[in-house]
């Protein structure tokens, strides 16, 4: 009996284990038809999805790769010396002339002369001196009277082959003679008009490295200096002026977005009312659908005014005023993400503070706070990436001017608001045009370390530091 017994508890025990065992790799397998029939929209839609993702993550690879690909034109071959090569120019231009000059050249069928010999002089009408003059006195073509006149002697028959001969004869000479000379001295003048494209080796071209838009390419009294001006006879590209503006203007706009958001989240958090906290999150949330021209803008006509007077500033647009409107397009990232990881903080830490005595708000700054740092830290960082990519605000209120200072009311110019400016404008496939790719593919791999950094590294080892893992 009890041999019985244990062995059919054993035998179910067993049962139990192997349908467990089939339940779980069932679920991790199979989580669609589980428990139910299979359904062709359901699998059609998992589908879906799986497809749109890897799309999407093509998409974003193959663009990377046109961008990587074109700023290679930022180091191609461009001409130089462009002075000396017109001085060539001109010299060939002259030797040719000069042979061609010294060329025979044929006026009649049996004559051959220079062009220095023939003179235009002789070709006037011999009846303005004053034998013509005796001669036609003498022979009176004026007085043709009616009665003179006869017909028939200028009938065709009237006309000899030897008398009509000479004029006509003289007359072809003179005219071929005048076309020979016009037709040559046109011809003389195309050639001296057409451009003579010299031979260019490799002297007469250049090209740029990295370190030509890192170091100084001007000296302005005696000092060094980073200019950006590809818009000249001598084109300047130095992408330092640019990084530092826009690593200032981030600067700044997070420094005045970042408290703000933070201690909004908080409060609607811990201490607004459940009606005010309805009322505060969307309206904070639908800041961040405005445009960002639409800011920019604000900035341009209203802020910049109101902030020159208050700060007495020599420029109406500088960085601090794109600070404030970089300061306006983050705070809504910020504080949404801030609220959501103070809210995923467990209630029963709150609970336990409140209970040990402490008030609200040092339960909000020392427990629930550090707590949710790790979100905290993301969502900062997601705020620098959005402003530092920043376009519209950075083209329209900060003056863009590639200054090289550590001063908030100077002018700046970011990179983002140079790619978006300068576009346009350039030649296709030229060194301009793959400097600006170039600052693209900059942006994107700052960014993305910039986040990499955060995610692998700060963000574990602050989760590590607060939850003891």
């Amino acid at each position: 009996m009890r041999g019985g017994f244990f062995l059919n508890f054993w035998n179910k025990k067993e049962l139990i284990v192997e349908d467990k065992n089939k339940i779980k790799d069932y679920i991790q397998h199979k989580p669609l038809s589980y428990g139910k029939r299979f359904y062709l929209s359901e699998f059609l839609a998992e589908k879906f999805i799986k497809f749109v993702a890897f799309l999407s993550i093509g998409i974003i690879v193959a663009i990377f790769y046109f961008v990587f690909n074109e700023s290679k034109y930022a180091f191609d071959k461009f001409l130089i010396n462009e002075e000396g090569l017109a001085g060539e120019t001109k010299r060939t231009e002259q030797v040719l002339t000069q042979e061609e000059n010294l060329q025979p050249e044929s006026y009649s069928a049996g004559e051959t002369e220079k062009p220095e010999s023939y003179k235009p002089e002789e070709y006037k009408p011999e009846s303005y001196t004053s034998d013509a003059k005796t001669e036609s006195n003498e022979l009176k073509p004026e007085t043709y009277k009616p009665e003179e006149y006869k017909p028939e002697e200028y009938k065709p028959e009237s006309y000899t082959s030897n008398e009509p001969e000479k004029p006509i004869e003289n007359h072809q000479t003179k005219a071929s003679e005048e076309t020979i000379v016009s037709n040559q001295a046109a011809e003389n003048t195309e050639i001296k008009a057409t451009p003579i494209e010299p031979v260019l080796d490799d002297s007469h071209y250049s090209s740029y490295s990295v370190k030509d838009f890192i170091i100084a390419n001007d000296t302005i009294e005696g000092k060094p200096s980073y200019i950006w001006q590809p818009i000249s006879e001598k084109p300047k590209y130095n992408v330092l002026p640019l990084f530092v503006g826009s690593f200032k203007l981030t600067l700044i706009g997070v420094a005045i977005a970042a408290p703000i958001a933070i201690l909004a989240a908080l409060f609607t958090s811990m201490f607004a009312p459940r009606r005010l906290k309805e009322i505060i999150k969307p309206a904070i949330e639908v800041l961040a659908g405005f445009p960002s021209v639409v800011i920019g803008f604000f900035c341009l006509i209203t802020l910049a005014s109101i902030l020159q007077n208050f700060f007495n500033t020599s420029f109406r647009l500088n960085a601090f005023v794109g600070g404030v409107g970089i300061a306006l397009a983050v705070i809504p990232i910020i504080y949404t993400i801030t609220e959501d990881s103070l809210a995923a903080v467990p209630k029963h830490l709150k609970e336990a503070s409140l209970a040990m005595g402490a008030s609200l708000w040092q339960t909000a700054y020392r427990v629930i706070l550090p707590a949710a740092i790790p979100g905290v830290f993301a969502a900062v960082i997601l705020g620098f990436g959005r402003a530092f990519g920043e376009t519209m605000i950075a083209l329209m209120a900060t003056g863009n001017a590639a200054l090289l200072s550590a001063n908030i009311f100077e002018p700046i110019r970011t990179m983002s608001a140079t790619v978006g400016a300068e576009m346009a404008e350039v030649e296709y496939h030229g060194v301009h045009y793959g400097i600006l790719f170039l600052i693209g593919s900059f942006l994107f791999v700052f960014t993305f370390t910039l986040n990499a950094v955060a995610e692998f590294y700060v963000r574990k080892k602050l989760i590590k530091k607060f939850t003891g893992k």
